[in-house]
């Protein structure tokens, strides 16, 4: 147990080891909560328990005893609609996010918020129920009932026994039980048209018309009489979100969002939720499914001894009976928990990622604006550099940019390309008087920093730089004998990672694009007298460009029938174009297998100083 200097508990774990448990607290560099837990703690108080089962049981009584700052803190945060219909004398229906207990009656939540829409304004148009958000009564109606839309129970036109009819029938196809129900209704319909009552029958048709409509779009609809919870995570750092849907009958009657700040490993942390979670053995399903086999044992047995509870933990695999319908609930509860990471990374900011870059790179001031390079190319051509933004931890798409290069275009050059890219931008950025990022990512390890650092002094500008290796993920800064590692669950390390994935996303959808145009595109169309249509002949009957420059101009004359002298002008034009194709490809192979000499690293040097000058003097237009 941490306690702070006024004695609070603000953290309660446990170790099979405590010395290496509580060393890996103080050695390394630690993300900002963990060094927040640190700064608070004044002293550590421990237990010995006899078996690594005891010392669950003792952890999970404090932690519900003293409710630590820095363990598990479960906060609700639905985000599925629901239905409810209220318990008022006359009822009405409606789709909330919002659960209050009243009295009303939930159904959902439904992910098909479009499909839950359909549905409702069916059950709108088929049952004349109020739509009025407070009822009292009233002299005249309102215009609902004038266009059919409402018995007015408000101005007593229906009496409460014929409008609770309604609501019957509404909950029955909330409550269907598949076939069994469908029967049923259409058992009623028929029942009801016998009688002549037309106006019921056809109310139950399209009732169940729209209840087929919902439910044909509901992934994790089905008719088991199995109750039994769904439970599923997603972490980002100490930021971890739980979702549990919970199943009765062959219906997803809840779904429980939790947010939670640990520090466990991330096998611990489905054990120490579900202890969390369930309190009592009346909120107990006979099942529980859950996404990692790690630790199930112990809470089995905790489920067992202490609630006195007869439910099953089953993990989600291929191999258990009915695997598809089971892992379309988990990744329902794996994305709704993803969903709600993503809400809470963009409300608070991802402020704590951008501190921490702040104190472990060295930065004058927080990041708030970080700007991205990579490089995109296949085997030297059509070489893109995409320069991705984001602003206050989060993609600022309209600053979006992408640089198709010039200087290396056929040449397998990372360093040439981001020395181009990067002097491109800054020096745009220079002469428009427009503000600098904060800070400077570059995907790539020491090499690529020191170009684009050489490329910025060159330019008379201070940019904080850092590289990414995909490798290790090693953070470089410039000039540095050895990088900075930071841990995997690190905040500044999965800020970097995001930033750096999306310029690699960004710089591979560009080159991709002109790919497929240059692929599309006929080169015979680039010669004079060629249009598209001899273009497309003169490709068929020759296919590569050496071929027709070897060819005789009598046959080019015949197959694109044109005259000896206009075929003259062509093989002047076609003729270089070999030339210049050829030229790179020589080029690119001395690339290849040229070593770097000293002359040539005093020629990068002395291209970057030239790049720099040219840029500051005249601007260049930028696709």
């Amino acid at each position: 147990m941490w306690r702070n200097p006024q004695g609070t508990v603000i953290y309660v774990g446990k170790a099979k080891n405590l010395k290496n448990r509580l060393s890996s607290y103080f050695s390394g560099r630690k993300d900002v909560k963990t060094q927040m837990l640190i700064a608070h703690a004044q002293t550590i108080e421990y237990i010995t328990t006899a078996n690594e089962y005891e010392a669950f049981l003792l952890e999970n009584n404090l932690i519900k005893k003293y409710t630590p700052r820095y363990n598990i803190c479960l906060k609700d945060g639905k985000s599925y609609p629901v239905i409810r219909v209220t318990s008022e004398k006359f009822p009405r229906l409606f789709k909330t996010r919002t659960v209050v207990n009243d009295g009303s009656v939930y159904y959902g939540p439904f992910p098909d918020v479009p499909a839950l829409d359909a549905f409702i304004e069916s059950v709108y148009r088929t049952y004349p129920v109020r739509h009025c958000k407070t009822f009292k009564e009233r002299e005249f109606p309102c215009m609902y009932y004038h266009i059919g839309r409402c018995k007015a129970p408000c101005c007593k036109k229906i009496s409460q026994e014929s409008y609770i009819e309604f609501f019957g029938e509404i909950h029955e196809l909330l409550e269907g039980k598949g076939e069994q129900t469908v029967l049923k209704l259409e058992s009623q319909m028929k029942e009801a048209a016998k009688a002549l009552n037309f106006e019921k029958a056809a109310r139950i048709r399209d009732g169940m018309k729209a209840l087929m409509l919902m439910q044909s779009q509901n992934i994790v609809e089905d008719f088991s009489t199995e109750d039994r919870d769904y439970i599923a995570h997603y972490r980002e750092g100490e930021l971890v979100s739980f979702t549990v849907l919970k199943m009765r009958e062959g219906k997803l009657q809840g779904r429980d969002n939790y947010r939670v700040t640990s520090f466990a490993e991330e096998d611990e942390l489905t054990p120490e939720f579900i202890s969390a979670y369930y309190t009592d053995k009346s909120e107990l399903p006979p099942s529980i499914y859950v996404t990692t086999q790690s630790g199930l044992e112990i809470v089995s047995r905790w489920i067992h001894e202490e609630l006195k509870g007869d439910t099953n933990i089953i993990l989600v695999t291929d191999q258990i009976e009915n695997a598809p319908r089971h892992k379309a609930a988990i990744d329902m509860a794996i994305q709704n928990a993803h969903e709600d990471i993503i809400r809470r990374l963009r409300d608070r900011g991802d402020t704590p990622a951008m501190e921490e870059l702040k104190e472990i790179l060295g930065l004058p001031r927080l990041p708030v604006r970080i700007e991205g390079f990579d490089i995109a190319h296949i085997g030297g051509k059509l070489p893109v550099a995409s320069l991705i933004s984001f602003y206050n931890g989060n993609p600022d798409k309209k600053n979006y940019r992408y640089f198709r290069l010039k200087t290396t275009d056929g040449l397998i050059d990372d360093f040439g390309s981001m020395r181009e890219a990067v002097t491109r931008r800054y020096s745009r950025l220079i002469n428009e008087e427009k503000e600098l990022p904060d800070l400077l990512l570059i995907d790539g390890g020491i090499g690529q920093v020191n170009a684009v650092d050489g490329v910025l002094k060159a330019l008379g500008i201070t940019i904080p730089i850092a590289g990414l290796a995909k490798r290790d993920e090693e953070i470089w800064r410039p000039y540095a004998s050895r990088p900075i590692c930071l841990p995997k669950r690190s905040d500044g390390l999965r800020l970097l990672q995001r930033v750096r994935d999306e310029t690699h996303r960004f710089a591979t959808t560009q080159n991709q694009k002109l790919r497929t145009k240059f692929n599309t595109k006929n080169f015979y169309e680039d010669l004079p007298h060629i249009g598209k249509k001899r273009a497309a002949v003169i490709l068929k009957e020759f296919t590569t460009l050496e071929n027709f420059c070897n060819a005789e101009p009598e046959k080019i004359a015949a197959v694109a029938q044109i005259s000896l002298e206009q075929v003259s002008q062509i093989m002047v034009e076609a003729r270089a174009m070999l030339a210049a194709l050829q030229a790179k490809q020589d080029e690119t192979r001395l690339s290849l297998g040229a070593s770097a000499t000293t002359a040539q690293k005093a020629a990068d040097i002395q291209m970057t100083h030239d790049l720099a000058s040219q840029a500051l003097s005249a601007l260049e237009d930028d696709e």
